[in-house]
């Protein structure tokens, strides 16, 4: 059985949401999923998972949160090479540059990024809610 995490940060929902929805498109897949707010996911437990969903939204000048999803990043970043991956996130401003440099950043540490990253302008509708339950399954 696959093991899959999703780690994600949340400020007003949108993300919380779209989380969900990547958890339940991995365990209809058949996947094992443990769900990890930012704070909770260190670089040691990489390795654990066959896959890894990472959820942020676009904060401040097109950024992921600074206080708890950044600094987990940056730690796990490095044991991410060759590890299956994918991004999703919400955002309400801008063209989404932060998930393209996120992106740029993940396949600079060798990660493998199993399918398209998943955005949402603000709250996500159905049709990106079921964008995330592809995203889990493809970890699959």
């Amino acid at each position: 059985m696959s093991k899959v995490a999703v780690v994600y940060w949340s400020g007003t929902g949108n993300t919380a949401a779209m989380a969900d929805a990547v958890e339940a498109g991995a365990k209809n897949k058949g996947a094992e999923v443990t769900v990890f707010g930012s704070d909770d996911f260190t670089a040691d437990k990489v390795a654990e998972f066959d896959g890894i969903a990472f959820g942020c939204p676009a904060m401040g000048a097109e950024v992921l949160e600074e206080s708890s999803f950044e600094p987990m990043f940056t730690s796990v970043e490095g044991s991410l090479s060759g590890k299956k991956i994918a991004l999703f996130g919400s955002y309400g401003w801008g063209d989404c540059q932060w998930m393209r440099d996120w992106e740029e950043r993940c396949n600079a540490a060798g990660a493998k990024l199993a399918c398209e990253s998943v955005t949402a302008n603000n709250a996500p509708g159905e049709d990106v809610l079921d964008e995330c339950k592809s995203l889990g399954a493809a970890l699959v």
